[in-house]
């Protein structure tokens, strides 16, 4: 059994990340070792704890996500509801696997990859989250730009002063002021609420929209194609990345796996209940106007509620795109300055001084600023942009879910925390899914003339027939659960250090999968900047 936490015994590779938990809404000191035997003690243990997971989930609301939940409001009315439902589990699932992988490991995401599957797929997956995650900056910042220019506010000094905030909230040097910082936007998320009932919702379409699916106006490819974007923007790569090193940064370890677990919950439902309020404000807004189907872009959301709602609601919306841009950054931002810290084995946490932890905050501001000035460039291509970070969102996302799954049953990682055969079908099926959904999406960008419906429906067949050859493996290993451990021995195991790790070992199965992967990947990127190019060239 392993009890001595001590950085010299263990994976973690930043001395910052062991201490006291110094959450914005509690401390938990580092020798605390007292049973939580009440609902209060255990009230506030969570409130100190709950952080990483909330944020992870809200920070996914960001500009993308409000444009397009307010896309499938104003097109498709209450409809699309139930996609948000379906979502949950999916959220619950892929971060808690990752959950599971930090609080164990105390190393992030990246350098995970790095050790068990080489250095082509730790390049790939480290240079893959670079290119997409400052893609998806610049899109938060697009957001800034339309929501500040709403209020007449010069897109050059709205995208300079947000830049600031972003980089000042960061090198505080304090993990508690940071996440304070996010706590606020978080809050600020909440202003969706009085927005919807400013549009004057109904109930009854509301429940029908979550417990009956179906698409108002039928299931055509620009409604097929929206689903997926939901999809997308609410699992998206860089949540796994971001989570797993933020819940080492707070220092947590397995004895807090439960409260992390809430945490990530919670942030799931919170995630929901704002995209839900966001889509039922475009539908009930717009329901019955000339407005009715005919999104634009969120900038022209906020008119369309000013016009018809009053400046009060187009003044929400705006303050709500611009909250969803800022925390989106913020997080985005930082997913990619761990990432970075982890690889290259150099100081990269929050609770370390601007002088201290220099190459970290260096590569966040650096992020915020390239991003930054490519939105105030004039005439640079931003629909472009924003297309092309929806597209590749969706192609690299079954890697990433890949190696979260494949990580999670590497019993040197993990140990006795290793997936069980249950959530590895459960796990598999999802895994299904979003890959089907990537494959329709890039098939549907490369090739727009294509019939999304036929693609689709072959594509559930295939995974219908994986699913059950799943099940039928799954059926035949049930049996080989020897992951049976004390409740104490796994609250105390941790990986060793990484030097002391086992090289980990392919099955035939495996390799075969990881080639094929290789292989779609590497059509997909081509053909993926073959179609940029013609677009960008007017082709």
């Amino acid at each position: 059994m392993r009890t001595n936490l001590a950085i010299q015994d263990t994976a973690v590779l930043d001395s910052a990340h062991v201490g006291d938990i110094q959450g914005a809404l509690g401390t938990v000191r580092v020798d605390d070792t007292a049973p939580r035997s009440n609902w209060k003690s255990r009230i506030l243990t969570l409130l100190a704890i709950m952080g990483p997971g909330l944020i992870v989930m809200v920070g996914d609301n960001d500009a993308g996500g409000v444009s397009t939940y307010a896309q499938a409001g104003q097109n498709y009315g209450t409809s699309l509801l139930w996609v948000l439902l379906l979502l949950v589990p999916v959220l619950i699932v892929n971060q808690e696997m990752v959950v599971r992988l930090g609080l164990v490991t105390g190393v992030g995401h990246a350098r995970l990859i790095f050790e068990r599957f080489g250095r082509f797929w730790g390049a790939f997956s480290v240079g893959d989250l670079f290119v997409l995650n400052v893609l998806t900056i610049v899109t938060e910042f697009i957001g800034i730009r339309m929501a500040m220019s709403h209020f007449g506010v010069n897109p050059f000094v709205s995208v300079s002063l947000a830049a600031v905030l972003l980089i000042g909230m960061t090198i505080t040097g304090s993990f508690r002021r940071w996440e304070r910082f996010m706590f606020v936007m978080v809050a600020a998320n909440f202003l969706v609420i009085p927005l919807v009932f400013m549009s004057h919702p109904a109930a009854r379409p509301m429940v029908s929209g979550f417990l009956v699916p179906g698409v108002q106006g039928g299931l055509t490819s620009n409604a097929l194609l929206l689903i997926i974007g939901m999809v997308g923007t609410t699992v998206a790569p860089w949540q796994l990345f971001f989570q797993q090193s933020n819940v080492i940064d707070k220092r947590l370890t397995p004895r807090w796996m439960a409260y992390e677990r809430a945490d990530t919950v919670i942030g799931s439902v919170v995630v929901v209940i704002g995209a839900a309020a966001i889509i039922a404000c475009t539908a009930f807004a717009f329901q019955e106007t000339k407005l009715a189907g005919q999104f634009v872009d969120a900038g022209a959301v906020i008119s369309g509620l000013t016009q018809h709602l009053g400046r009060l609601a187009g003044n929400f919306f705006a303050i709500v795109l611009l909250n969803s841009s800022l925390i989106g950054a913020a997080a985005v931002t930082l997913s990619t300055s761990y990432a970075f810290g982890d690889v290259f084995g150099t100081k990269h946490s929050l609770h370390r001084t601007m002088k201290d932890g220099v190459s970290f905050y260096l590569v966040y501001a650096a992020i915020i600023l390239a991003s930054a000035g490519i939105v105030v460039i004039p005439h640079a291509p931003l629909g472009l942009i924003t297309t092309g970070v929806q597209a590749l969102a969706g192609i690299l996302l079954p890697s990433a879910t890949v190696f979260l799954l494949l990580l999670c049953n590497d019993r040197a990682v993990l140990g006795p925390w290793v997936n069980r055969p249950w959530l590895n079908l459960v796990s598999s099926v999802i895994v299904g899914v979003l890959v089907v959904l990537s494959l329709i999406l890039a098939v549907t960008t490369f090739f727009p003339n294509v019939n999304a419906q036929s693609i689709s429906l072959v594509a559930a067949g295939m995974l219908i027939i994986g699913i059950f050859l799943a099940s039928f493996v799954w059926y035949r290993r049930k049996s080989d659960t020897d992951v049976i451990d004390a409740p104490e021995e796994r609250r105390s195991w941790r990986m060793p250090p990484l030097a002391q790790l086992p090289k980990a070992v392919w099955s035939p199965m495996q390799k075969v999968g990881m080639a094929t992967l290789r292989g779609y990947l590497l059509i997909a990127v081509i053909m993926l900047v073959v179609k940029v190019v013609q677009l960008a060239v007017g082709g």
